[in-house]
């Protein structure tokens, strides 16, 4: 009996450390600093097919995690991704994780930064890793960025996992409706400000985490960009994801990007939560798989993803 749980455990080890063999960093040379990516790619998958992962927004890192929560989705996807013979490269954003030295003054950021840094990231996967056939996957505020990265002639095919169907502007005012009408009006005043493109310096300290002076010049950036407009530009296959338990996006921001390009495929997963994996609709609930790194992923993601990126 010894003999044989010392081999299992051999096995097990040796395993693991094939599977880890896959992974490779893989360093993105930027003007501004260098971004650093998990390249997983089999020596024995001869596979021309890439998966681009981009992270959602705030200090989100590569995995899917940030400094107050540790749930490891995006390392979950890449990993779903490879079970299934799919290459993935999944990166730290500029400012975030190992990419931090390569981030911006915060007056000085603007989104175009993260698009054009996609836009890199693929021009790197054709031109120095000789990938043929890149699939963007943007979650969240990811999904916004892809689609337009996408746009390019790089890009083959374009998923939205949990991607806002609305501008900005819209979102957080829906997101301010619950707070009392001290907040949503000065609120409402500046926003209505910034999506004219005009800055405003006298903001209140109630609102100054969301709306300060420094972030305004991205937030206005951020706000040009409309996903139905954004997504209806594509002329790639489009897969739209969207999961019923999602506590920040809603399956009518899914329905909304999908009006916008008919031609897109959407699939609403049943008990889906934000950060991909099964959740019940309850908020408390819901929270707590976001610090649960050993939660699997709701399996129909996976499902649905691998069809799509294998169509011909």
């Amino acid at each position: 009996m010894k003999i044989r749980f010392v081999i299992t455990l051999l096995l097990t080890f040796f395993i693991q450390d094939i599977y880890a063999q896959d992974e490779k960093i893989v360093i993105l040379k930027t003007a501004s600093g260098d971004l650093e990516g998990t390249l997983i790619s089999s020596s024995s998958n001869s596979s021309k097919t890439i998966a681009l992962i981009i992270a959602g927004s705030g200090p989100t890192d590569r995995d899917g995690n940030n400094p107050a929560m540790m749930n490891n989705s995006l390392r979950m996807l890449a990993n779903g991704l490879d079970k299934n013979g799919i290459n993935s490269l999944r990166y730290d954003k500029r400012g975030i994780g190992k990419s931090r030295q390569a981030g911006l003054k915060e007056t000085d950021l603007r989104f175009e930064n993260y698009i054009n840094d996609v836009k890199a990231w693929t021009n790197y996967l054709r031109n120095e890793l000789r990938f043929n056939n890149i699939i963007v996957i943007g979650h969240s505020e990811g999904s916004l960025i892809g689609m337009i990265a996408s746009q390019s002639n790089n890009v083959s095919k374009f998923i939205s996992i949990a991607g806002a169907g609305q501008s900005a502007d819209k979102i957080i005012r829906e997101q301010l409706k619950s707070q009392p009408m001290s907040v949503t009006i000065p609120a409402n005043t500046i926003l209505d400000k910034l999506v004219k493109g005009e800055t405003v310096s006298d903001v209140p300290p109630i609102l100054s985490s969301l709306l300060r002076p420094s972030v305004q010049p991205y937030i206005i950036s951020w706000f040009k960009y409309d996903p139905q407009k954004e997504i209806a530009k594509l002329k790639i296959p489009v897969l739209i994801i969207q999961g019923t338990t999602d506590i920040q996006v809603g399956t009518d921001d899914a329905n909304r990007l999908a009006k916008a390009l008919p031609k897109a495929k959407l699939v609403i997963i049943e008990g889906m939560n934000h950060i991909m994996k099964q959740a019940p609709a309850d908020r408390q609930m819901n929270i707590l798989t976001y610090t649960q790194p050993d939660l699997a992923l709701n399996k129909e993601l996976i499902d649905a993803i691998i069809p799509f990126i294998n169509a011909k």
